[in-house]
């Protein structure tokens, strides 16, 4: 088998899909068909499932990778501080506008009009006026009256509640940290499987990061975070979060429900803009090809909302439902490669080529004037392929988001590093190159490119290296042509 060309036939976009697990992709085989469709990153959602059923999913997810001789990264979801209601008499109630419940304190509804909820500090930290949204957006209340036992609300939007569903309190200051033990617990679990990224839920400061961020070198683990951008202190926050975080995730869920939903789409775009100055992945996730649960094809709007994504410059598309519980899995990883093809072709540099950054605080300007440099001169003398062995992942990071539009090869001594090129923009991981000497890996690239028929006489590779003592273990670009038949 040719790892350069498998690699390149299986991802031939440049943008990244991140599938989540679940039922509907349980199993090492089924896991495979994703890989094979164009999956990259593969998402644990740890808010379901036990411990046992995780560590399955990981065991599932290493094989099938294993199986396909491709990298593949594992993303774990921490489930975060998400309020839910509490059992609801009846299991459900149909909410009218100018109703009024009660919110009161416990963990049984006395009452069909006497609700709880799972944030034991909800009384004392509501304040009349503030708004109550439940399940995901289909209910609203606005608070009226609050004393020691409880707080009166008026529906201002009536709907079917359920029990167990998520309650939001948008604008709302609360106590509530950005993990609880079950968290901390689940993230120290991550980082000694070696779970490359963590997802940081509801996260609102850098002193959030920050916390996660120490728990995780307690462990001494290489695994990074990604921070979910789903509250209004989060996007006001949202320059401090970046530079705190590995990566970035548009938690449209939440985020719709915490702010105004009209207001998503430009937030959406004002986060991407902000991670691509900061040479930060962003993942767009959310609702991106819903339909798709039960039916075999997205509606327009959806694969018109997937191709914006790609247009604004994110590194990664997310599936949430439709590869968990979906009825159509790997036919939605399909569609949502065909899309990113599509609007790939019309627009071989999605959202212009970034400027120099040379005051990043992950990559050293040498390396970043480096890998710009480099992508320049690739498109200039019409190389075939951009070639970095990094042995932690940023410099292929680094030259993801130029978008240079040439099909980047990552290799590396240690697989961790080729698992996080997974989340990279037109970044394709290669396992198994020789990274001893800057020969020997051309030699390599080149072996292999031609009898992949990738790469023909005439051809010309630019690979990205270091000489001398520098500062940065990136400095110097070699462009290589092929001798004539």
């Amino acid at each position: 088998m040719n790892v350069i060309l498998e690699s390149i036939e299986r991802r031939p976009s440049h943008t990244k899909i991140v599938a989540t697990v679940g039922p509907a992709c349980d199993g090492v085989e089924k896991l495979g068909e994703l890989i094979a469709a164009g999956a990259d990153v593969f998402r644990i959602n740890t808010a379901h499932g036990s411990r046992r059923d995780h560590e399955r999913l990981l065991g599932q997810i290493r094989e099938a990778s294993r199986r396909a001789a491709m990298p593949v990264a594992v993303l774990a979801d921490l489930a975060g501080p998400k309020i839910r209601l509490g059992e609801l008499p009846g299991g459900a109630h149909s909410l009218a506008v100018g109703d009024r419940i009660r919110f009161v304190r416990g963990t049984t509804s006395p009452s069909a009009g006497d609700w709880t909820t799972t944030y034991a500090p909800l009384i004392d930290e509501l304040r009349p006026g503030d708004r109550v949204v439940l399940a995901d957006g289909m209910a609203a209340l606005i608070v009226e009256q609050v004393d020691p036992s409880g707080a009166v609300c008026r529906a201002v939007q009536g709907g079917v509640v359920r029990s167990r569903q998520g309650v939001n309190l948008p604008g709302a200051k609360l106590s509530v940290p950005a993990m609880n033990d079950r968290d901390r617990d689940n993230a120290a679990w991550a980082a000694s499987q070696g779970v490359d990224f963590v997802g940081l839920s509801f996260v609102r400061t850098a002193a959030d990061v920050e916390e996660l961020r120490n728990l995780l070198d307690q462990h001494g683990a290489e695994t990074q975070i990604i921070a979910k951008i789903e509250k209004p202190e989060a996007v006001e926050n949202l320059d401090s979060l970046i530079a705190a975080a590995d990566g970035i995730m548009v938690a449209r869920g939440d985020l719709g429900v915490e702010t105004d939903i009209a207001q998503v789409p430009m937030v959406q775009k004002r986060i991407i803009r902000a991670c691509r100055r900061a040479r930060k992945p962003v993942i767009v996730a959310t609702q991106m090809l819903d339909s798709m649960h039960h039916s075999r094809l997205p509606t327009r709007a959806e694969a018109t909302d997937v191709a914006n994504a790609i247009l604004d410059g994110a590194d990664a598309c997310m599936l949430s439902g439709e590869t968990a519980i979906g009825e159509y899995p790997r036919e939605a990883v399909e569609m949502m490669h065909r899309i990113a093809l599509a609007t790939e072709r019309e627009a071989t540099s999605p959202a212009g080529p970034a400027e120099p950054n040379v005051g990043s605080a992950s990559v050293h300007p040498i390396t970043e004037a480096t890998t710009l440099s480099a992508g320049r001169i690739a498109n200039q003398v019409g190389a075939k392929l951009i070639v970095v062995a990094s042995a932690s992942g940023r410099t292929a990071a680094s030259i993801s988001q130029y978008r240079h539009g040439v099909p980047v090869i990552g290799v590396s001594p240690s697989e961790a590093a080729l698992r996080r090129m997974c989340l990279y923009w037109g970044v394709i991981p290669v396992a198994g190159a020789p990274t001893e000497t800057s020969g020997q890996l051309l030699e390599w690239i080149v072996q292999r490119g031609r009898a992949a028929g990738l790469l023909a006489p005439g051809d010309r590779v630019v690979l990205i290296t270091g000489v001398g003592a520098a500062p940065s273990r990136h400095n110097a670009i070699i462009v290589h042509q092929l001798p004539d038949a």
